[in-house]
């Protein structure tokens, strides 16, 4: 009996092949160039693909996806990467499928949770951290959302889809920082035990409220009440 020739395996991509895959949708690049872009742009919603930046151009011209070009600059050439027709289908058959939410991951929010076991000192100190984040990592997203409302943004042509991305991004900054302008003032009323605290019935009442807002016919909605 003959053996079947074995299928070749197909390649698998990640979602950081496909972001990068994006950008290159957008304009060719250097890895260089990527890396910066990457850090300003892509690093706020998906900081992994920061690491896999000088392989995954190549990933993707191996397999047809981009095409590879050498340039001179100087006395020292680069390489440049451009998506190819290929690439554009690639891309456009990952967006069809919808994507998986958001994985929320903080350390702070985690040391919070376990305020019990250490000082309310600790905790005062967390909370202040979260807020500094917030602002700090919302510099460069004002300056990009006052850009793009003068006109001036970075690639203005894409600017329908820059804009939900910046709102989401602008609204999660806000909520960081106004959680923990919540939380401080709670925790102002802590004794200096934290395992001696006890919850307002008051908030929780308002933190139950809150919550409701998925369920239908509950009235306005809590985050503008």
């Amino acid at each position: 009996m003959s053996r079947q020739p074995r299928q070749p395996r197909r390649p698998t991509f990640t979602t950081t092949s496909y972001a990068i895959l994006g950008l290159l949708a957008v304009r060719p690049w250097s890895t260089y160039e990527l890396a910066r872009h990457m850090d300003r742009s892509l690093g706020r919603i998906w900081p992994r693909a920061q690491s896999k930046i000088y392989e995954e151009p190549k990933k993707l011209a191996r397999h047809g996806l981009a095409r590879a070009e050498q340039q001179p600059v100087g006395r020292r050439p680069r390489t440049v990467y451009a998506i190819t027709p290929e690439g554009r289908d690639a891309l456009a058959t990952w967006l069809h499928e919808p994507g998986a939410g958001p994985a929320l991951e903080s350390e702070q929010l985690l040391k919070v949770f376990f305020a019990d076991s250490g000082s309310t000192a600790d905790t005062r100190a967390t909370l202040r951290a979260a807020r500094a984040w917030a602002v700090e990592r919302n510099q460069d997203n004002l300056a990009a959302a006052r850009a793009y409302a003068a006109g001036e943004g970075a690639f203005p042509q894409r600017a329908a889809q820059t804009l939900l991305v910046g709102r989401f991004l602008t609204d999660y900054y806000r909520l960081v920082a106004e959680w923990a302008d919540w939380a401080s003032t709670l925790v102002a009323q802590w004794p200096d035990e934290p395992h001696n605290a006890t919850a307002d019935p008051a908030e929780l009442t308002e933190t139950a409220r809150r919550a409701a807002w998925s369920e239908p016919d509950t009235g306005p909605d809590p985050r503008t009440a």
